[in-house]
């Protein structure tokens, strides 16, 4: 129980509003049950308020997430790509979370510019626009000309920001300990560490450098795809707080009739876009995380102009060879395919009911059975996992969460520039391929390496520990507590297997001894086939108790 939750007098004024903020949409009761309201001196008729019928909790959830503000609201979009941790219906509700706002006056926006790039903006830029061409919680853009002509969109922090975050942040890691304390949840969940996570990933979101970072790597990656660009980053304007980058332009990826009406085939487009997910998740491992079509333009040529590269994930070469059998199971129907897949991405607890989880999973696949590919979709199919998920609490990590919901926005995009856009037949070609290199000695050999100087390194130091744990055995320092179950069928295994072993021993000495001596005995016929015969027998002996010992496994 967490004895005082209110670290510092000034966070008194925003514990009250957060307070204010949930009664309002009906959460009286968890203000009450986490203690808050007796902190905060609370009337106990505002913990009563009703709220109207016709909104659901989810969507009484989200609205108060939206008013509280942009951590938040970041908050729930990132609990949104969590489905072992949020309910599908909150889920679903938390992914219309907007993240929209009035844009900061100009006059507080230009100090904060000049301050960040150090020198004024009229030395820096030809011009600058003061009116933002899109405005959010943490940052809004603002358009500008080089001196050499140049257009380019500036992504500027809002003042104080960092402060407010700041605040919040320490507020959920003391609201974390509560609910830790006070709910069911603490029982299921490690709250105060995910707030910790949560906090590690709003310092990187608050970064711009690191936005410029990945852009650049998302640049590199696709440097010879010239169905593909990403803006050119420049540095000599950026800062922590401060992102220049080259201003492209084109048709939102959803406009459709747009797309059409400039002459260009949306069917083409939903082929770039499949190609650029693979490649982004099986070659690269590195993919973009919101490609919404606010994020994804068609400029001239056909070609796609990809922005804001501040929501990324990672997948590492195990991600991916797991992802592939996990594509495979689902692509065969094979729940055993699909659950060892799960068991080896992590997702599963350290004990899970394995026959329940695949009697969900084969249920899942029954109705999809006989279905052709083309009617199938990866949204329905990532929405209804996600229900399996929930209910036996797999874990998978959030770079996989994040990318089904990427896969989800994708599909999205993909089925509204062409509705018979098959991704599973386009995908399949793509895939063989990548089975392929994925046995081929780039990929297996490092961790092979790998595993072989580990194990190097444990044989080298085996000696030096034994003698160490030996040495301290024999001065009373470690104590060594053995429970054995089952002795006497233990016993009678290791009986068993000792036997096997000395039957074997004799067996192949036998054998050795026989086949030395059929070239070698006399010339004598009769003892030459006796000796053959010998041979026989204790070779077909030996035969028969290695198909016994393959049978019975020991």
């Amino acid at each position: 129980m967490l004895e005082q939750p209110l670290q510092l007098p000034r966070f008194l004024n925003r514990y009250r509003e957060i307070a204010q903020v949930l009664i309002k949409h009906g959460f009286g009761d968890l203000v009450d049950r986490l203690g808050l309201s007796s902190y905060l001196s609370l009337p106990r008729r505002w913990l009563r308020k009703e709220v109207p019928s016709r909104r659901s909790a989810p969507e009484r959830v989200r609205l108060a997430l939206e008013e509280l503000g942009p951590t938040f609201i970041k908050l729930g979009q990132i609990l949104s790509t969590r489905p072992d941790i949020v309910s599908p219906p909150y889920l679903l509700e938390l992914g219309k979370l907007q993240d929209s706002v009035p844009p900061e006056k100009w006059e507080r926006i230009k100090p904060c510019m000049e301050k960040e790039l150090g020198k004024s903006l009229e030395t820096l830029f030809a011009d600058i626009c003061t009116e933002p061409l899109a405005a959010a919680s943490l940052a809004q853009v603002h358009v500008a000309t080089l001196h050499d002509g140049t257009e380019v969109v500036i992504k500027v922090q809002r003042p104080d920001i960092e402060r407010t975050i700041e605040l919040d942040l320490a507020i959920l890691h003391d609201l974390a300990r509560l609910f830790q304390a006070r709910t069911p949840l603490g029982r299921i969940y490690d709250l105060p560490a995910m707030a910790e996570d949560f906090a590690h990933t709003m310092s990187i979101e608050l970064d711009y450098r690191y936005e410029g970072r990945c852009a650049d790597r998302f640049r590199e990656n696709f440097e010879r795809e010239k169905y593909l660009h990403v803006p050119k980053v420049y540095w000599e304007f950026s800062t922590r707080r401060v992102l220049a980058l080259e201003r492209i332009e084109g048709i939102k990826i959803d406009q459709v009739e747009a797309l059409t009406a400039a002459g260009y085939d949306p069917h083409d487009i939903a082929v770039k876009c499949a190609h650029f997910i693979i490649k982004e998740i099986f070659d690269d491992g590195f993919f973009h995380a919101d490609p919404h079509p606010g994020n994804l333009v068609v400029m001239p040529g056909e070609v796609i102009g990809v922005i804001d590269f501040g929501m990324v994930g990672w997948l590492t070469h195990r991600d991916k060879m797991n992802l592939l059998r996990l594509y495979l199971g689902i692509l065969q129907s094979n729940a055993e395919t699909i659950l060892d897949a799960l068991v080896r991405l992590g997702a599963t607890q350290r004990e899970y009911n394995r026959e329940g989880l695949l009697r969900d999973i084969n249920r899942l696949l029954q109705k999809y059975t006989g279905m052709p590919l083309s009617d199938i979709r990866a949204s329905v199919i990532i929405n209804e996992f996600m229900t399996v998920a929930f209910r036996h609490r797999l874990s998978l990590p959030p770079s996989l969460w994040l990318l089904s919901k990427t896969l989800v926005i994708m599909e999205g995009v993909g089925l509204k520039l062409d509705p018979a856009f098959d991704i599973f037949a386009f995908s399949r070609p793509y895939i063989r391929q990548l089975k392929w290199q994925f046995l081929a000695s780039d990929n297996w050999l490092p961790p092979v390496t790998k595993s072989l100087e580990d194990w190097s390194a444990l044989l080298l130091k085996s000696p030096g520990l034994g003698l160490d744990v030996l040495q301290q055995l024999s001065d009373g320092e470690l104590q060594v507590n053995l429970e054995v179950s089952n002795l006497d069928r233990a016993m009678m295994q290791a009986d068993k297997i000792a036997s096997r072993l000395a039957v074997s021993i004799v067996l192949a000495a036998l054998i050795m001894a026989l086949a030395y001596l059929i070239p070698n005995v006399a010339n004598n016929t009769i003892t030459q086939f006796l000796v053959a015969g010998a041979f026989v027998i204790v070779s077909g002996l030996g035969l028969r108790l290695l198909y016994s010992i393959f049978r019975s496994g020991v």
